[in-house]
């Protein structure tokens, strides 16, 4: 029987670690894309030849072609740029922007059924031209937010209570970083609310790290930004989807007016299988919390509007 297919955009560091823990979990047969020659073969067959050691037998490639990704069952989009020194936030929508519309167009000509998870920052508004991009259903195009914010809140609270991370169940809405919304009083640690273990102003100190996660990683990193997590993260979306688990994970969806809002792509609870999203789960929220995740829908609004904005200009400057 034919492993199923996944295809990874993008050779960088998150993409590249991301076809990893895919291969090596004997999840699926990995192509990896990128525009630099080269750059995608030289990782697959480095990926490739730890196979042996791992006892996988995966088959991992790297193509500067689409045509190679052809019959992908998910696709994976990475490629994009960091936001360098003098950047402004424009320039790096309008440059990401860019660079997902073309790589989904072509991706999902040649894979017309398959599941995109998008990964490319600023990762919400990424969503839309993706959906635009590919023209595809919105059970078939999900962001990869919620699940590396949701992640990185279990892994403060487990530091500062002394459990493991397995015990800590978040949870994550909204937008990706600086306006998710963390539900403590939906957060539990071996079942048991995290209200009553943290105190409410520490509480929202761990929900600030948390929210600033990224960004921490990047200062110390100096150059470069994190990717083993955001890796981790990208697997096991694409572990319930290709495993048709029917988990519920936080993933960045199209809202048609689940939570009051209409056409926008924000993080919420979703329950993930083989089709993609099988059911957005929407909860009872406190009137602070739906507050919270309106201001971070407006965050996600500004951006799309931006996109438009910026559209409609170059159509009158071409």
């Amino acid at each position: 029987m034919a492993h199923p297919k996944v295809t990874v955009i993008g050779a960088g560091n998150v993409g590249a670690t991301t076809a990893q823990r895919i291969a090596e979990a004997g999840l699926a047969d990995v192509v990896l894309v990128d525009i630099v020659e080269g750059l995608p073969q030289g990782k697959a067959l480095d990926l490739l030849e730890a196979a042996p050691v791992l006892g996988h037998d995966m088959q991992v490639t790297g193509t500067n072609d689409y045509a190679d990704t052809a019959g992908s069952d998910v696709i994976v989009v990475t490629s994009g740029l960091a936001r360098q020194p003098g950047m402004s936030r424009d320039d790096l929508l309008a440059k990401n922007a860019g660079i997902v519309r073309s790589v989904v167009s072509q991706a999902a000509k040649v894979s017309p059924n398959a599941i995109l998870v998008i990964v490319t920052n600023p990762l919400d508004a990424m969503c839309h031209i993706a959906m635009e991009a590919s023209g595809f259903p919105r059970e078939r195009v999900i962001g990869m937010a919620g699940v590396l914010d949701t992640a990185r809140f279990r892994t403060f609270i487990a530091q500062e209570l002394g459990v493991s991370v397995t015990n800590v169940s978040a949870f994550v809405l909204g937008g990706h970083g600086d306006t998710m919304v963390p539900l403590p009083r939906y957060t539990t640690v071996g079942g048991v609310p995290v209200t009553e273990l943290i105190p409410a102003a520490r509480l929202e100190e761990l929900v600030t790290r948390a929210r600033n996660g990224g960004a921490e990683i990047v200062a110390l990193l100096k150059t470069g930004s994190a990717y083993y997590a955001p890796a981790a993260a990208t697997y096991q979306m694409v572990d319930a989807i290709l495993g048709d688990r029917h988990a519920i994970l936080p993933c960045a969806a199209y809202l048609q007016g689940e939570y009051g809002q209409k056409g926008l792509f924000v993080g919420v609870p979703v329950q993930l299988g083989r089709g993609g999203i099988e059911k957005i789960v929407e909860i009872e929220m406190t009137a602070d919390e739906t507050a919270a995740f309106g201001r971070s829908a407006g965050a996600v609004k500004e951006l799309v509007d931006r996109l438009a904005e910026m559209a409609r200009e170059a159509g009158k400057a071409g």
